[in-house]
């Protein structure tokens, strides 16, 4: 097996998730990249940061030591450029919509509206020669959001989804699945 040269961004899906006993149980493939779970268009590309955290114990000579894994952090991160009433829904967890003839209304804010709703992301990156990638957490988006309204550039909504742990098995933060061609 060769290793791959990943070039190029992807398609980001969202979907509504609860646990089950601290596990989340993810949807099959066709299930969760349905065009109607497209979360909108990226720009700017996707980002997932992982990072562990330690602690590390030494004697004051510095002949023993030993290292604890104490913590782990996932962030996923994407600039949306194609959203609408119903993507705010989903970046904000105090958003309530209400639909009407011809107009969706989003309000935004009220602690007491606070859902605490998770969500399955699954971001697709594309790639026929060297085989599909597929990156799945479960989180929400705890940055908040943005909304430019320039003259000369497009309005992109840059999300911040902290991923909590159960990833259809306990602890687990993130499921990463590689294509292999034949």
């Amino acid at each position: 097996m060769s290793d791959k040269i990943v070039l190029g961004s992807g398609k980001l899906y969202i979907d509504t998730i609860s646990a089950t006993s601290g596990v989340y149980t993810i949807p099959a493939d066709a299930t969760i990249e349905a065009s109607a779970k497209l979360l909108g268009y990226i720009q700017g590309g996707a980002t997932l940061e992982y990072t562990p955290t330690f602690y590390t114990v030494k004697d004051d000579l510095g002949y023993v030591s030993r290292r604890y894994l104490t913590e782990e952090s996932v962030v996923f991160k994407s600039g949306i450029l194609t959203w609408n009433a119903d993507v705010l829904d989903k970046l904000c967890s105090t958003a309530t919509v209400t639909s009407a003839t011809g107009k969706k209304t989003v309000k935004i804010g009220g602690i007491e509206n606070y859902d605490n709703q998770m969500y399955v992301l699954r971001f697709v990156h594309e790639d026929n020669a060297e085989g599909d990638i597929r990156l799945t957490v479960v989180g929400n988006n705890t940055a908040g959001f943005e909304l430019q309204f320039q003259p000369d550039q497009e309005t992109v909504l840059n999300a911040e989804f902290e991923c909590v742990p159960g990833v259809g098995s306990a602890g687990v933060l993130v499921v990463y699945e590689e294509e292999i061609p034949s």
